[in-house]
């Protein structure tokens, strides 16, 4: 079980509070935080998944100690829920180190960077989630302190200003970010190790399910689990919450007991598909199968008939219905693919022709 801490996460998923209240939202609530705490895993050898990662970044750690001196600085990258914030803390734990936690929005000023940088402890890990949202001038500090282990201070104001250097004591610094092309290359060239997350696979999830359905106590058969995996995204995280929903439903109207029969009922209540698609996906195509024919039509057009806000519907909805090719963003608006109208079990329109059988340029 990996997942995140959502430090700032909501911009990641569109306006506040839309991505928050979905169920299938990748992004933590407070419900999440609390539970996630008690489930990470502690050690590399607990963490599933991303085989090639923990591969790596076992190979630096081990030659950190080896060494004894601090690991090398580490970029990870990656979706929202995948395991980043559980990697750092698995870091410091393997380090033998501390670990103080902060994130890029946080640090609007040089000052809040220096302030953080000079109360760390030797060999101590600084995770700084969403750095990518850092300001600039506390980014130029970060590159002295992450190549030089030390920071000017700026005292004074105009002419009289005077720089006093602060030397740090040796830190592992491990930032995190949601959209990595955002960092400046100075920025990314000094990560010792960089590492992208990728999305889990149904059977990876489906260990995730099983160790969390353990932890809590909740007796779950095979098929149970696959049941949910297939309708977790892809994400860790929204696979134990969808846990959870369905141990709710389990004990209330069953047994207790998640079979696949209780998980498929209780993610029905939920409106969570076989796919993982919720209310507000299918809301996006049905309006744009039903109401445009499958499109091309813009995007605010097609927020206006979803009776939501274009952001939302570009930063939320979107992103996973191209990634499950079932929409396709184009020059001329948003069109549906096949699968799409298949998922939804509808009859794609058949294309209008002109009267000598082939197909009219200018049909609809």
């Amino acid at each position: 079980m990996n997942w995140d801490d959502p430090t700032d996460a909501t911009a990641d998923e569109g306006p506040a509070g839309s991505a928050a209240e979905r169920l299938v939202g990748s992004v933590a609530d407070g419900e999440d935080q609390a539970v996630e705490a008690a489930l990470r895993p502690k050690d590399l050898g607990e963490f599933i998944g991303q085989e090639k990662v923990r591969e790596q970044l076992d190979l630096v750690l081990r030659a950190a100690r080896a060494r004894g001196a601090t690991a090398d600085h580490v970029l990870l990258s990656g979706a929202p829920g995948l395991g980043k914030t559980t990697l750092s803390m698995i870091i410091a734990a393997e380090m033998g180190a501390p670990i103080r936690i902060t994130s890029g929005p946080a640090i609007q000023h040089a000052g809040d960077l220096a302030a953080i940088l000079s109360s760390l402890q030797e060999g101590e890990v600084l995770f700084l989630d969403e750095i990518h949202r850092m300001s600039r001038p506390a980014e130029e500090m970060l590159y002295m302190a992450m190549e030089d282990f030390r920071v000017d201070v700026i005292v004074g104001k105009g002419p009289g200003a005077t720089a006093i250097p602060l030397e740090l004591p040796p830190f592992t610094l491990v930032g995190a970010t949601t959209r990595a092309g955002l960092l400046p290359p100075p920025l990314r060239d000094r990560f010792g190790f960089t590492a992208h997350m990728e999305f889990y696979e149904p059977a990876e999830l489906e260990r995730v399910i099983h160790r969390s359905a353990n932890l809590l106590d909740v007796e779950i058969d095979t098929v149970g689990a696959a049941e949910i995996a297939g309708r977790s995204r892809g994400t860790p995280r929204i696979a134990n919450r969808l846990l959870r929903r369905v141990r709710d439903y389990a004990q209330v109207k069953a047994d207790g007991v998640i079979t696949r029969e209780i998980a498929e009922a209780a993610l029905k209540v939920y409106e969570v598909d076989a796919r993982g698609l919720d209310r507000l996906d299918r809301g996006v195509l049905t309006a744009l199968l039903k109401l445009f024919g499958g499109g091309p039509v813009g995007l605010s057009t097609l927020a206006v008939a979803v009776g939501e806000e274009r952001e939302t519907v570009e930063e939320v909805a979107e992103p996973f219905l191209v990634r499950e090719g079932l929409l396709a963003r184009t020059p001329r608006g948003r069109v549906a693919t096949p699968a799409a109208w298949t998922h939804l079990g509808l009859t794609p329109p058949r294309p209008a022709t002109a009267g000598n059988g082939q197909q009219d340029l200018f049909g609809a």
